[in-house]
């Protein structure tokens, strides 16, 4: 028994590797980003690169796990098609992606940037790209908690006084 629990402990400390915590943010960012918005931005910031694939762009299908009130059971939800591609620059630097949809434009765009992340240009992306796309998905999200909370009743009490 005790060396299931160890195994779990370790499993659990792998997984929160802090070194890898801004890589996956801002993988998160462009994997969020609108269908061409990306390809967009880092055309418009820097010259693409030259590289090499790893793992041309490929469709295929995830399955998605929830949970009830997000404290439940986890169940399989369903699946949805995502595009993965990976590869490496002329430099050495290696990218991957993993996007929902069947735009293999969309992951090469999103596996350079995160390729050039990892090189000396990544302060003009994180500025040109990467800022903007945090931007405008922050407003979204305010502009939806906004809209969700003009419907917000407070239901109140009146206190009688007949205590």
């Amino acid at each position: 028994m005790s060396s299931c629990i160890e195994y779990r402990k370790v499993v659990e400390m792998k997984d929160v590797n802090e070194d890898h915590a801004p890589r996956q943010h801002w993988l998160s960012l462009m994997a969020k980003a609108p269908a061409g918005h990306v390809a967009t931005l880092l055309d418009q910031a820097v010259t693409r690169p030259a590289f090499t694939w790893l793992r041309a762009p490929e469709v295929g299908s995830t399955m998605v796990r929830a949970r009830a009130g997000s404290t439940g059971s986890p169940f399989n939800l369903g699946e949805v098609t995502l595009t993965r591609c990976a590869l490496v620059l002329a430099t050495g630097e290696v990218g991957h992606a993993y996007i929902q949809g069947r735009s293999k434009t969309d992951a090469e765009a999103v596996a350079i940037m995160d390729a050039l992340m990892q090189t000396s240009t990544a302060a003009t992306l994180q500025a040109r790209v990467l800022d903007m796309l945090e931007a405008e998905q922050t407003a979204k999200r305010d502009a939806r908690a906004a809209k969700a909370a003009a419907t917000k009743v407070d239901f109140f009490t009146m206190v009688r006084g007949e205590d």
